[in-house]
């Protein structure tokens, strides 16, 4: 089991139970006390869950919303005329409640659920959270389950199959409560559901361009193309590709893992394509998503007697254990807090100001480089 699916794991213990013990969850997963110990302590950094002797529980002012695990309750109706222009929260007197779904608790969201907690506790409203672990079932369950409660406005990063229309529009606007898209955007374009996410096109080309800068013109791009991430990644890198000097636009490499695991066939002759094409000086550098994958590449180029930077320079994507690797990796670094932040903000001020037009934030990135691509 990966740590993200144990720290899962604890994460549904906790919210189920209200607390857990370590030494009987290790047990339980069959995996040694001192790993679970190190989870929950990730997990307790990242504001997720409060440290206790022996174990763990629910911080005391954090609510969270257990996933349902019956069918979904049908969707309320929308709003009467008579609601519309007020919050649901100031009709009844009582301060907004907002909920929050995201698809992970453990990989990148960590950074913008603490955005959001922070960002509603200065504005003094009230955020519940729900974990979807990418099932849009779980997802649309969690949704009706939030507004049937109360919630005034919902934050969500729906799973990719979430995101597609259908005849109707998207099920999310068929809530009857405002919705905020987070690191999503809305498939249809004349949906008129306000987003918030990070320019993930930008946050490509800076690394492209950095390659670029650093004298490598033969830039592949290794990812796994079924995230919700990935189109906007690919169309950075193919447009920073085309604008550069058309030296820079040859030979290049485009290899999508898929859904694929190392060990498996089409894994493994993705990575040995890639090595051999590094050997062979097809490739120079590459932009990899996610971390964990260019962490891989990183192991697989030194056992090939391959050295970073010199013979290929690497810049990951996402920014949660690039710096850890051995040799730190420079990566493309999205203001994940700041996008929980900004989400908060804008469905707060859409609920107390509901005439005001809508908006569609886009936050850039950073690059932060370290050894693996330095010149």
């Amino acid at each position: 089991m990966h740590a993200e699916e144990r720290q899962q794991a604890i994460l549904r213990r906790v919210r189920e139970a209200g607390s857990m013990r370590v030494t009987e969850f290790a047990a339980e997963l069959g995996v040694s006390v001192v790993t679970v110990r190190k989870d929950v302590e990730v997990l307790a950094e990242r504001g997720l869950l409060a440290r206790v002797h022996g174990g763990a529980m629910l911080p005391e002012d954090w609510a969270e919303t257990v996933p349902p695990r019956t069918a979904p309750a049908a969707a309320p109706a929308a709003a009467s005329a008579a609601d519309a222009g007020r919050p649901r929260g100031a009709a009844v007197g009582r301060p907004l409640t907002l909920g929050l779904i995201v698809p992970s608790s453990a990989y990148y969201y960590p950074d913008v659920i603490k955005g959001a907690r922070e960002a509603a506790d200065a504005l003094g409203v009230r955020l519940t959270l729900a974990v979807s672990t990418y099932d849009v079932d779980t997802e649309k369950a969690q949704a009706a389950r939030m507004v049937a409660d109360g919630v005034d406005g919902l934050l969500l990063a729906p799973s990719a199959a979430g995101v597609e229309g259908s005849p109707g529009g998207p099920w999310y606007e068929e809530l009857g409560v405002p919705v905020v898209l987070v690191e999503r955007r809305p498939e249809q374009q004349a949906s008129a559901c306000e987003h918030v996410g990070t320019d993930h096109g930008y946050g490509a080309r800076l690394a492209v361009r950095h390659l670029l800068d650093a004298g490598r013109h033969r830039i592949a791009l290794v990812m796994r193309g079924g995230t919700p991430t990935a189109p906007w990644i690919k169309e950075g890198y193919d447009a920073a590709m085309a604008e550069a000097d058309p030296a820079a636009s040859g030979d290049t490499l485009f290899l999508d893992l898929a859904e694929y695991d190392a060990g498996e066939a089409a894994y493994e002759q993705a990575m040995a394509e890639f090595v051999e094409g590094v050997r062979a000086g097809r490739v120079d550098a590459a932009l990899v998503h996610p971390d964990h994958e260019a962490v891989v590449m990183l192991q697989r180029l030194r056992s090939a007697s391959l050295s970073v930077p010199g013979d290929v320079a690497l810049v990951s994507y996402d920014d949660e254990v690039a710096s850890l690797a051995d040799l730190p990796l420079s990566a493309v670094a999205p203001s994940k807090h700041e996008v929980g932040v900004t989400g908060v903000e804008l469905l707060v001020r859409r609920l107390r100001e509901p005439g005001r037009p809508r908006r569609r934030i886009a936050i850039l990135p950073e690059l932060r480089v370290r050894a693996s691509s330095e010149t």
